[in-house]
């Protein structure tokens, strides 16, 4: 593999406009859902099209543990990295990531109207 690869979902202004938001800052390259690769959906959960993934040589990170680490991988949040590998240690600290980012997703329509990117366009045909 050839760094690590953000998985989302592209469907979706809000995500689309974090995923590129990471990518520019970042080593992430980004791939939509809608755009795997049959090696890369292998290596992603069975119902991946749940939530993002950070896709590593070392392994996978889901849901808010994708969005988490690679923020933690981008210019801005480098500085944010000792803080977050200090909460990582603490009991229920990933209950509380995870809830964050359930809420967020859930409510991805009303913060697509903040922040949002035109999703990347594709042939119709290529949809299922």
């Amino acid at each position: 593999m050839s760094g690590p690869v953000l998985v989302y979902d592209d469907d979706c202004g809000f995500c689309t406009w974090w995923a590129e938001f990471l990518a520019r800052r970042s080593d992430l390259r980004v791939v939509g859902f809608g755009d795997l690769t049959p090696d890369l959906r292998e290596r992603l959960p069975e119902d991946y099209e749940e939530c993002s993934h950070l896709v590593t040589d070392d392994g996978v990170y889901s849901c808010g543990a994708s969005i988490e680490e690679a923020f933690v991988r981008s210019d801005p949040g480098e500085a944010a990295r000792p803080l977050v590998e200090s909460l990582r240690r603490f009991d229920g600290y990933g209950t509380v990531r995870e809830g964050g980012y359930r809420f967020v997703a859930g409510n991805r329509s009303l913060w697509g109207k903040v922040l949002s990117k035109t999703p990347p366009a594709r042939d119709p045909a290529d949809r299922d």
